[in-house]
Parts: C-alpha cells; structure tokens; sequence
C-alpha cells in the first residue's frame, strides 16, 4: 500500500471516530431530559416576553443559531452576546424576558458576572450547561443538561461534542415549542416567506396556471385538429370537455405517438378514440407542492385545473421548476 493510500486511510478512520463520538454524545442527552426541560419549554410558550439567549465564545455561535431557529418556529428569541451584556447590552432584557444562558463549564468569568445581574433584575435564568455543579448549574432557576464526557477533540479542549449537544438540545427546545403552540405548515409559511421554502409553503397552483393557455377539444374533435391544438398551446396536451367545460378526458404527445404506432386513420379517427378518460385534475387552491407531487407519483407533465368538474386551465411541469419550489 501506497503512503498516500495509507495516509487517507487514517484521516478516514479519525474523521469516523470523530462523528461516531459525537453521536454517542448526542445519544446520551436523552438520559439528561427531566422534569426542567418540560417546565421550560411551558416556561417560554406562556411567556409575555421573549427569550434572551446568551452565551460567550463558540457557545455564543450556537446560542445564535438557536435564537434563528426559535423565531422562525414562531418563539420569538433574541441573541444576547455574554460579554458584551456586562458592558451596556444588559438593556436588551427587558422585565417578562426569560435569558437562557449556554456554556459548557458555567464558570467563565464572564458568566459569573452575569448570572447575579440577571437574578437581580428578576428575569427567569434558563442555564444549558454540561457541568451542572458549575455557578451556572447552581445558580439557574432551571436547568438544561448539554452533559458530554469528553471532546471529539483529542486533547479534549475545542469545543465539538459540547457545541454538537448544545446545537441539539436548542433544536429539541424549538420542535417542543412547535409541538406545543401547533405551529403548522401556514404558521411556518409566514415566517418563510422568501425562497424555494416559502414558495413551497404558500404557492398555490391559482398562482401558476392562469397565464397559460388552455388547450381544449371536445370529444368529437378530429385527430388533425387535436394535434394543431396540442402543437398552437405548447403544453404537450389537450384536455377533453364536453358541452358544459366538464373534464371527460386528456390526450398527451404520447397519446398521439401511440395512435401513430398503432396505424390508426387519421382522417376518421376522433379524440375520444385516443383519449385517457377521467384524467387527474387540481383544484386552483391547491398547493403547487401538491401538484408537483401527483405529476411524480402518476409520471406525468401536466395537470387539468378544475372546479367542481369544469375545466378551468392547465398547469404544467415547468411551471413548478420555473418557480424554484422543488
């Protein structure tokens, strides 16, 4: 074996040994869920203020990502730098605020100036912190436990598995809310608004189909206009309506390659004779999602938009991908 060969070998077998260990870890926090953690979260769900979270140091980088994920679930949150409360940010907190401070040790100096600040003011202390006999632990009036052994680190100094358990125990904290509000799809769709997400969420096929043309014959059609149809609209079909608009069938490019391939004549042959009848349609106030969903589970590239029936327009495959929503 190669020195190179044998070199990748061993980066692999770290980088594996590294997220085994903080697998492990996170495995672990289920045996640290108490009583606090259920208190807490009723803590922030009933509050009439909003969540501070603080922290100093890379538990300050993941207390940011918490306050992201809390106040697009709908818990309103604000980040709050540890070091920088102690030197004027303190006013962020205001008097219903609760302030969950995050720290690994819960006896850096900076915690140890703040915890008595907050307590003084009245605020509720939310402690996320792996020594739960550190200051922080003693002194919080609830308690999180983000307990690790060790760092993924060899040294067991950079913070890895302690930053890992923390990051997942404010996702646990956010998906408890969710469940306990009954934040729902429209609730999430308000607070993403913008981009493939929002789009999947409040997108609605009314939003795609209207600018297109409706490409549409009547069961007696002859197979030369139906193909003039299908070719003049550009939607790679033509839906089949009676005299009232109502839905009675669907013939695609593949329809027509299929009649083809079985020789039929196309001076007498009509559109209900190669049509597929009772063909999927859509309701306008459908989600576009939804949508795209029955064009991939039925393998085809357009739907018929109806209303109790009645043809109304047609919405096609690119129509969804144009939007960005998959």
């Amino acid at each position: 074996m190669n020195d190179h060969k044998r070199n990748y070998q061993n980066i692999l077998k770290i980088a594996g040994k590294s997220i085994e260990h903080e697998a492990l870890a996170i495995k672990n926090l289920v045996n640290y869920l108490d009583e606090d953690f259920a208190k807490v979260v009723e803590l922030i769900y009933n509050s009439e203020g909003r969540l501070i979270v603080t922290g100093i140091g890379k538990s300050a980088i993941i207390a940011n990502k918490i306050v992201a994920t809390l106040n697009s679930t709908g818990t309103p949150a604000v980040f709050m730098h540890a070091a920088d409360a102690i030197h004027g940010d303190l006013g962020i907190v205001r008097e219903h605020d609760s302030v969950l401070c995050i720290s690994k040790s819960g006896n850096t100096p900076e915690i140890k100036v703040l915890v008595p600040l907050i307590k003084s003011r009245g605020n509720t202390l939310i402690g996320m912190v792996s020594n739960v006999d550190s200051f922080l632990g003693k002194n919080a009036d609830y308690l999180l436990k983000s307990t690790i052994e060790k760092e993924a680190c060899p040294n067991n100094l950079a913070p890895t598995s302690s930053t890992t358990a923390q990051l997942v125990l404010g996702d646990a904290l956010a998906i408890a809310l969710i469940d306990y509000r009954d934040f729902g799809e429209e609730d999430f769709a308000r607070f993403h608004p913008g981009g493939a997400l929002g789009k999947k969420l409040y997108m609605r096929v009314s939003d795609l189909y209207k600018n297109n043309p409706r490409p549409m014959v009547s069961p007696d059609t002859p197979v030369e206009q139906v193909i003039l149809e299908i070719s003049e609209k550009r939607l790679g079909a033509a839906i089949v309506v009676d005299k009232d608009l109502s839905v009675v069938g669907i013939i695609t490019d593949g329809d027509l390659r299929r009649m083809i391939q079985k020789k039929l004549d196309l001076a007498s042959t009509k559109a209900e004779d190669i049509m597929s009848r009772n063909p999927k349609t859509i309701a306008p106030e459908a989600m576009a999602i939804k949508a795209f969903n029955m064009m991939e589970d039925n393998s085809i590239t357009q739907l018929a938009v109806a209303v109790d029936g009645k043809f109304e327009g047609m919405v096609h495959l690119h129509d969804i991908l144009k939007e960005g929503i998959v």
